[in-house]
Order: C-alpha cells, then structure tokens, then sequence
C-alpha cells in the first residue's frame, strides 16, 4: 500500500495549501456570494455551517479524492457489516448495532447480534421502570431517590454528559451522580449528603476488575452495609442496593449482586462508545426508557446518514476532512468544542477520550510509525464562561485553533432574556474569529476619544485582530434527548473517518496499558515504605520521598 504521504492526493493539497489565496476565508466569502448556502448542510437534526473553514470547493475536491484513495466508503461498510475493523484485538467495532433502529441484521461471525441487543435493551427498560415507578425497593421498603453510577473512562463520561445533558428531562425520576475518581474525594462527597436506605449503586465495568472502578464499588460496599447490615440481612441489602453492567458474573456475584441485576454487552463495544449499551443505565433511570430510545434514534439517525449519504453530502466525512486539512497542511495542533449550552458542560471532555484516545496513535495499521500528525489535543468549555478563560488565546494567540461552536435554538430552560444573549454571544464568536479588526478600524472606533494620536497608534495594534481564524457553527432545535444523540454519534463517525484515512486503528487504546501497569509496582513499593529495584532515579525519589512524609504523620 502506498504510504499516505506520498499519495498524489496527499502532495495535491500539501501544494495546495501553500497558496495564500487557499487560507483567505474572508476572500473566499468575497468571491462567493452564496458561500453560506453552499458550504452548510443539514442531517438528522443538525445543522452544519462550514463556510467559516479556508475551504474552497477546490480544496474539498482535493479531501474527497484523499478520502477516495484510502478506501474510506470500503471502510464505513467494514465496519458497519461487523468486520474486524480493530485490528490489534481482533474484533469488530458495532457501536452502531447497539442503536440499530432498522429491522435489519447486524452479523458477526454470520450470527445476528440484534436479538441479543434487544434482549439486554428490555431488561434494562423493564428495571429501569421498576426503580422509577417505586415498585423496586430497598432494603427499607422505601423507593430509591438517588443512584451513584461507579466507573470509569466511557463507563462514566459518556453516562455523564448525556445525563448532564438531559437536565431538565430528569425531573420525576431519582437523582443520578457519577463516581470516577479513585481518589477518595469523589466518593466520600457524593455519599456524604446521601441516605443508605434510599440510593442504588451501579458498578460499571466491563470486567469487573478495572481497579479504580472496584476500589470505589468496595467502598461504597462497606457505607451500605455499614449503614444497614445492622437493621437488615447483607444479601438482602447487597442484591437490592446493587446493580452492574458488566459481564463477568462471577465476580458480580463473588460481590453480591443478583444475576437479574447484571445487565452484560459484548467485546465488539469499545468503552468511549458503551452509553449506548447497559453502561447507558444510568440515562434510562434519570430520564427514563422512552428518552434513551429517543437517544439510540437520534444516533442512528446519523448513522443511516453516515452509511447512505455520497461523501461530498456526508456530514461527518466533510467535518472529518475539515479537521485533517487543519490538523495536517495548516499545522494547527489543537481543536477546540465550544458548546453553547450549560447542560453540554462535559461533551468537551467526552469528545476528548474518544479523539484523543482513538487517533491518540503514532503506529499505522502496518505497524509501522507515522510520519504526519494524527489526532489533535481536543479542549473547550461552555461558553459564555470560556469566553472569559481562554478565547483570548483564539482571538490574539499565535497558535491557530479551528473551534466547533455548537448552539440550541431553543432553551429547556424557563429563564427569560437568557438564551438570546447566549446565542448572541456564540454567534458574534464565530463572527469576531472570521472578521478580526484591523489597526484601522480601532483608530476609527478609538480615535474620537484619544487625545493623544501617538497613543492611540500605540492602542491599536493591542486592540486589533488577525482575524481569518476558523469555526464551524452546529446548530439544533432543541437539546432533547434525540438532537444529543445525533450530536455524539456525528463526532463518533468523524473519528472513525479520520483513523480511516489516517490508517490507524481507532479502536484499541494500547497507550494506557503501560501506567497501570506500573502503578501496581508502585502501590506495592508504597505498601512496603520504600522504592523497590528497578525505577528510574526521579521515580525511586518520589516515592521515598512520599514514604517519608507519611511516616511523619
């Protein structure tokens, strides 16, 4: 297979990209009237403006044909018909099953795996009913108000931010926290303003091993049974106070929970795609079945769109081969997710484990090292507040950051006067990064108030803006629980697309594996009160270091 570089696509737009009119955004409006029209589009819910990108449709000719040339449609079908598409652990990657709205089958191995998504669908509606309705009950009798989802990775942060974002759907239905941190900090405050009779626990972990998700769910174990052993029997206050998604059930039950109370999924979904499976319990219990299954429709949604649409059509290919032409012939390290909504507080950090985590690789699919820039650093926050943090730096920094600004036209929400100026501010952004301010126009705006025209010079330069800074603009209706998740299932699909071309493995995250690995030579060093043979001298100096300290105590 030819290397990617030295493909005549690859060399098109490296050529291409050296062409100062290639890059002049505010140029291209100029020569484009209907540019707006033109570089934005609409599916599943989501509208996508493009146009503020240094994108021409030459420039896009050359991305597709790049597309073209690493097979990417081939790929899609791969991985859409339960091919071993992650390639280092032999599996396939079917998050896509698990929100498969369609009749039709989804093969593995030549078996159908929809019956059995069904199946593990209907039981969590039918538990997820039962703790909501009250007829579920703890060891007191008394129905469950809150439910602590203990995990880790994809097994919290994708929980989480749909959760987050279903905020004003989760109203009639018990209060969900998340525990993550094996820090005991996160556990010991969430449980502090909890009462034992009435709160569910959830351990999600695929294994049932993972060792930050098992020291919290011990922990957890001993408050509860602390708190009730006393009035009531352990099994009885284990099998109703405990659930998990996960698939070993033998440890779950050597833990104490119920078979009927384990809810499993398959090797073939990765943990940064699991909410869509039983690691998506939480949701059903914080806003009920019916909105999850409206989320499963919003993703799949997408994901017809994804399967069907031609490239040049294709909502996620065009956001993906955006993202290469920055990351890749515009050298810009960085992207940043800038919701402007409170209730997407954590799709930034999301979106960041499944990029960075996905096409965090330097190792082709050959095995061999790259030698182009694969995934970039995603970052971002809320706006207004990131305004007021870090826009400085996409507005004056020497570093160009390309931003996604994602917008709700309407608020869940019943405070007036808010949304708009919430909008207002998202849309000027995106408007500000594009138009810049020339020295000029700062003397025209300042000039009348200066007394002083050598310092009012000196102001202008401080006061002005490159501007030609690029930005997509996402817009929904509404933030219910469908537009969230086509909204997810978009950047899981321009992921998917970018390793594609990138010809990397977006499926295995091998890079993790070495630190953990590690920490329990350490933990063993710190249990023994000094550093064993074998680390480095900074290493071995820490930990003695902290030995020391806590024998002081």
């Amino acid at each position: 297979m030819t290397r990617l570089t030295e493909r005549p696509s690859w060399k098109a737009l490296k050529a291409h990209a050296a062409r100062p009119d290639a890059t002049d955004i505010i140029g291209l409006f100029e020569r484009d009237p209907q540019r707006a029209a033109a570089f934005s589009m609409e599916a599943g819910g989501l509208f996508l403006d493009f146009s503020k990108n240094p994108v021409s449709r030459e420039t896009l000719a050359l991305l597709l044909s790049l597309a073209e040339q690493a097979s990417l449609e081939q790929q899609i079908q791969a991985m859409f018909e339960g091919r071993r598409v992650n390639t280092t652990e032999n599996r396939p990657a079917l998050h896509t099953a698990l929100r498969n709205r369609s009749q039709r089958p989804v093969l593995v191995d030549g078996r159908d795996v929809m019956p059995d998504v069904r199946a593990v669908l209907e039981r969590v509606r039918v538990f997820s009913e039962a703790i909501r309705n009250g007829e579920a009950r703890g060891a007191a009798g008394k129905p469950f108000t809150d439910v602590v989802n203990i995990g880790i990775g994809g097994s919290d942060l994708g929980p989480l931010t749909v959760c987050e974002a279903l905020r004003p759907f989760a109203r009639s239905g018990p209060r969900v926290h998340f525990v993550s941190n094996v820090d005991g900090a996160h556990l010991a405050a969430t449980l502090a303003d909890l009462e034992a009779e009435t709160t569910l626990f959830i351990v999600s972990s695929k294994t049932f091993t993972t060792q930050e998700t098992m020291t919290n769910a011990r922990s957890a174990r001993k408050w509860l049974l602390t708190n009730l052993a006393g009035s009531y029997a352990q099994d009885d206050v284990l099998g109703r106070h405990f659930a998990a998604a996960s698939t070993n059930l033998e440890e779950t039950g050597r833990f104490g929970i119920k078979p009927e109370q384990v809810f499993g999924f398959w090797d073939w979904v990765g943990g940064r795609y699991s909410l869509w499976s039983a690691i998506g319990l939480p949701i059903a219990l914080a806003v009920g079945f019916e909105r999850f299954e409206q989320l499963l429709a919003g993703a799949h949604t997408i994901d017809e769109h994804f399967r069907t649409a031609p490239p040049e059509k294709n909502m996620p290919i065009l956001l993906a081969l955006i993202g290469i032409w920055h990351s890749n012939f515009l050298a810009a390290p960085s992207y940043a997710v800038l919701p402007y909504a409170q209730d997407l507080a954590w799709l930034p950090m999301h979106l960041q484990q499944l990029d960075m985590e996905s096409n965090g690789k330097r190792i082709d699919r050959a095995g061999a090292p790259v030698d182009y820039a694969t995934g970039p650093v995603i970052w971002g926050a809320p706006g207004t507040n990131g305004q007021h943090a870090f826009f400085q730096h996409l507005h004056q920094g020497t570093r160009v950051t390309p931003c996604d600004f994602i917008l709700a036209a309407r608020s869940e929400w019943d405070m007036p006067g808010h949304h708009d100026i919430l909008l207002a501010n998202g849309i000027a952004q995106s408007e500000a990064l594009l138009r810049g301010r020339s020295p000029e126009e700062v003397l025209d705006e300042i000039g009348a108030q200066a007394g002083d025209d050598k310092e009012t010079r000196r102001l202008a330069v401080h006061r002005s803006f490159p501007g030609n800074r690029p930005s997509n603009t996402i817009v929904v209706d509404r933030l219910d629980a469908s537009a969230v998740g086509a909204l997810i299932a978009l950047y899981e699909h321009k992921v998917f697309v970018q390793g594609a071309i990138w010809n990397i493995n977006s499926f295995d995250q091998w890079g993790v594996e070495l630190g953990k690995g590690l920490a329990k030579d350490v933990l063993n060093d710190l249990h023994e009160g000094k550093a064993a043979a074998g680390h480095d001298p900074s290493t071995s100096a820490l930990i003695e270091r902290i030995c020391t300290l806590r024998d002081k105590q």
